[in-house]
């Protein structure tokens, strides 16, 4: 973002000294608004050239006054340059206290968002954040950088400057040039609202340019497997050992509801056993930190009993890499002759549909074993089946054909 700069000196004649010298001062003019600052220098005013700043005459006092100006034009002019590169706004003050050596740093949104990115990054390696989540806010990064460069011609932005305008630009750009659905869009721009409320909790902004700000998500349909379907991946010959690998972390996953990072991590510490005796998987989901209990059901305690002992890390499966395991699902899906196109997300939306709801777990307790903060998020998880309709309503008639009131009436 362009500004207008000028740097000039000039005396300040009305505070004359007793050698009858008057000081020198200095003033910075950015898109026309001016700091003064003293250049600590007297001359003769009858020496002074007004038009050019300097000293006349050939003196080695005049000479060495103007080298002096000189200095400062550029150690000033520099600043300037500094500035401008790293923060992308500049003002007059903010001149001022570079050359004198009084800068406050201005704060940036990509140096922000870095620094996030870094933080975040340790607590993946600690286990505490969800690898997946950290690879959006990557993503996003990228393309706010590919936004600054395009749209404004600059490396980053100071967080002073962002607007309600620069969101919906950035908006724009990811429908238009990154070709991404209202869903994606609304995906990407929660982070750069993560960063904004980073520089809000630190002062570091003290207006919310999101305030204003709205984009909905699209409601969608959310995809799950079938009862038949589940019975077909159980029921496919697979080629190899890989291949039933794939299928069993698969089922497993659709029969407990856990994520793949959840599932990959699961350790056998993971298992216990509670006063039903019966064995409960109890985990803190790794995206969100909520607390989920799962009691295991015959199929996936069988999955656990085939692949204990195999990892020397305390970890129950030997799960390979995400995208091996996502394109190793739909080999076997293929196989299977499901023609769904599968994703490892839709195991959980199996379990929450398939698998609890439809044979009459609770909406409330299918939330706490996913692990979910609010049940509308369960809501938006499970889907009614036309099996579990049919069987609800067949409860119905059963209750009110047993109510008295209805006996005997001649309709």
């Amino acid at each position: 973002m362009k500004s207008t700069f000028s740097v000039i000196f000039y005396l300040k004649r009305q505070a004359v000294k007793k050698d009858g010298t008057v000081p020198v001062m200095g003033r910075i003019t950015v898109d026309g608004t001016q700091t003064q600052f003293s250049s600590k220098l007297s001359v003769d005013p009858k020496l002074w050239d007004t038009k050019g700043g300097r000293v006349t005459g050939r003196s080695s006092a005049a000479l060495e006054t103007n080298r002096l100006l000189d200095k400062m034009r550029v150690s000033i002019n520099r600043h300037y340059q500094e500035i401008m590169e790293r923060d992308n706004f500049v003002t007059a003050e903010k001149v001022k206290n570079a050359f004198l050596g009084l800068e406050h740093r201005c704060h940036t949104l990509m140096q922000v968002f870095r620094q996030h990115n870094e933080d975040y990054a340790k607590q993946v390696e600690a286990g505490m954040k969800a690898k997946a989540t950290l690879s959006k806010y990557l993503v996003v990064y990228k393309h706010l950088q590919e936004f600054l460069n395009i749209r404004y011609h600059v490396k980053d932005i100071a967080l002073k400057e962002l607007t309600p305008a620069f969101i919906s630009d950035f908006e724009m750009f990811l429908r238009t040039d990154k070709h991404c659905c209202t869903n994606t869009v609304w995906l990407y721009v929660c982070p750069l609202r993560t960063m904004v409320f980073i520089a809000i909790n630190n002062e570091w902004l003290t207006r919310d340019p999101f305030r204003e700000y709205e984009i909905k998500k699209e409601e969608t349909t959310r995809g799950f497997l079938t009862k038949e379907e589940i019975r077909m991946l159980m029921d496919g010959k697979l080629k190899n050992a890989k291949q039933e690998l794939y299928r069993d972390l698969y089922l497993f996953c659709a029969f407990t509801g856990l994520s793949f990072s959840d599932m990959r991590n699961l350790c056998e510490e993971n298992i216990r056993t509670y006063f039903d005796n019966h064995e409960w998987i109890n985990i803190n989901r790794q995206k969100t930190g909520v607390e989920s209990n799962i009691r295991l059901l015959d199929l996936p305690r069988r999955i656990i009993e085939k692949y204990r002992g195999l990892c020397e890390d305390g970890r129950i499966f030997p799960v390979p890499h995400y995208m091996t395991c996502l394109y190793g699902i739909r080999a076997v899906a293929k196989r299977c002759g499901i023609t769904k196109h599968l994703t490892w997300h839709q195991s959980r939306h199996t379990a929450a549909t398939t698998v609890f709801l439809s044979n009459g777990v609770p909406i409330e307790t299918v939330s706490s074993m996913l692990g979910h903060k609010s049940i509308k998020t369960t809501q938006i998880y499970a889907k009614i089946t036309k099996e579990k309709l049919n069987q609800d309503m067949e409860n119905l008639v059963a209750r009110l054909g047993s109510i008295e009131e209805f006996k005997g009436c001649n309709i």
